[in-house]
């Protein structure tokens, strides 16, 4: 590794494209870092759902499925990975000097942790303790305190009967949203106003050690990103959030998409959001965490207030929105200081220079993605998937296969747009499973965050390229429903 220091960004970007280390992204799919290969050399996929089967030139995926227990998270998926013959063979068979490399995920845990040193790979993230400890969302206001990073009014507090979360949230109103410490918005959110709705989600709040109770607002979900580096706290702009829609998901607090566009929101929001993502990537320095990290703010629609909705402590679903935003395309992406940190390479950077700068309107260009998910109470099985690439709209509002590509850039005008396949031929379809990935340039919500007809349009027509059989579940084995799944893949 050169002991250089890198002074400007033509030095990073020299630097990561001469790179001789071999760094893999071990995941469910390729989608949360998709491109990054082309900014690092030696930089591969290891992906369990191959979602260009088989035409992406730096995606490895095993052949042959081995025997093992039924997937229960992406954590099992990276494990299951990490044991394949095929993949250990891979990996052994690009080392360099007899060192395995570096190694990304989304999600892992402890086994992940065993398993990839055992294979002489180095883990370029904080510890999946640090990490867990820092994902609790309990734990993430705690943070914000100590940053001084606004929170909705809120307390903290074990629920042993509906009548003692009204006694405990008094303060706080009738109307309440309850979060779990752990798991995907869409599934631990619940929102109750009376004891009906309360017994509705009854069992999963009373098993908690502690929940977090918070007033109920009228706000507009957002997302920003931002990386914690040895010279402050670097941040992305901050965008839109869909959060809900029907079209797209069955929870009613289910994340389903981003847009990024200049000028977005106010330039007080912005500017608060920038400021309290850098107070909180300062702070979670100082809890021992370094490296990329997403938050989601709430913006009061009543009072205009921005308030912190949860910390992801990882790379996230609006990853790939960031890293190939036309500042990032311009410098480079803020991924490439997560791996300037793991890689110990010494550097230099003016972070409020290079946020400040990426901050601006001129540097941005507008992109949409959608995440498309089955929403109906049903268990089918796919017979035929939209495949990955370059889809464009026909004038009669059905859309047709133009392409295969890996690149979101290809996409022209407004009648284009990239999709990546995740659930494929021979795959389940259950309520909440992820089909794919719609990207398309320009926004596809209204100023009031209403899905446009534009994207209404895009959605029915690519669900038209799925075809699947009904599958009745009391016919399926304990295993073959295991093997359906219910868990985030993104």
């Amino acid at each position: 590794m050169s002991t250089k220091t890198l002074k400007t960004i033509a030095d990073i970007r020299a630097f990561f494209k001469s790179n001789e280390t071999p760094i893999y992204f071990i995941s469910a799919t390729n989608f949360n870092l998709l491109g990054m290969d082309e900014w690092v050399n030696n930089f591969k996929y290891i992906s369990h759902i191959d979602c260009f089967e088989g035409q992406h030139p730096n995606l490895f995926s095993p052949k042959e499925e081995v025997p093992h227990d039924e997937f229960q998270s992406i954590e099992d998926i990276n494990n299951y990975l990490l044991q394949h013959p095929e993949v250990i063979e891979y990996i052994k068979s690009r080392s360099v000097n007899g060192k395995a490399g570096k190694a990304l995920f989304l999600m892992f845990d402890e086994k992940t942790e065993e398993l990839a040193r055992g294979l002489g790979l180095d883990v370029c993230f904080p510890s999946s303790k640090l990490r867990s400890f820092l994902d609790n969302k309990v734990n993430t206001n705690r943070t914000a305190e100590k940053a001084g990073v606004a929170c909705v009014p809120y307390v903290l507090s074990p629920v042993t009967s509906f009548e003692h979360l009204r006694k405990v949230s008094e303060k706080l109103g009738d109307s309440l949203v309850v979060q779990t410490p752990y798991g995907d918005s869409g599934h631990t959110t619940f929102f109750i106003s009376n004891e009906e709705e309360f017994n509705t989600y009854k069992e999963e709040i009373l098993k908690e050690k502690e929940v977090k109770i918070m007033k109920r607002i009228n706000c507009y979900g957002t997302a920003i990103e931002g990386c914690v580096t040895k010279h402050g706290t670097l941040v992305a702009p901050l965008m839109t959030e869909l959060v809900g829609f029907k079209e797209l998901t069955p929870y009613k607090g289910g994340w389903c998409g981003n847009e990024i566009y200049g000028n977005a929101f106010t330039p007080d929001i912005r500017e608060k959001a920038k400021t309290y993502t850098q107070r909180f990537g300062d702070q979670l320095r100082k809890e021992g965490y370094k490296g990329y990290f997403e938050l989601d703010f709430l913006i009061d629609k009543d009072n205009g207030e921005v308030y912190l909705g949860e910390l992801n402590p990882r790379i996230s679903g609006a990853s790939s929105m960031t890293n190939h935003a036309l500042f990032a395309m311009t410098d480079v992406p803020l991924f490439l200081f997560h791996l300037l940190e793991w890689l110990d390479v010494p550097y230099e950077v003016d972070v409020n220079t290079l946020t400040n700068r990426w901050a601006q309107a001129e540097n941005m260009d507008s992109w949409s993605q959608l995440i498309i998910k089955h929403t109906r109470k049903t268990l089918e099985f796919t017979t035929e998937a939209a495949s990955s690439g370059i889809w464009e709209m026909q004038k009669n509002g059905r859309i047709k296969f133009k392409k295969m590509d890996a690149h979101r850039q290809s996409v022209v005008g407004d009648n284009e747009a990239f999709f990546l396949q995740i659930t494929q031929k021979d795959d389940y379809l259950y309520e909440g499973a992820d089909m794919g990935i719609l990207v398309m340039r320009g926004r596809l919500m209204t100023d009031d965050f209403q899905l446009i007809e534009r994207a209404k349009r895009w959605i029915k027509a690519l669900r038209m390229q799925y075809r699947a059989d009904m599958i009745d579940s009391s016919l399926l084995t304990e295993e073959e429903l295991m093997e359906a799944g219910d868990f985030k893949l993104l």
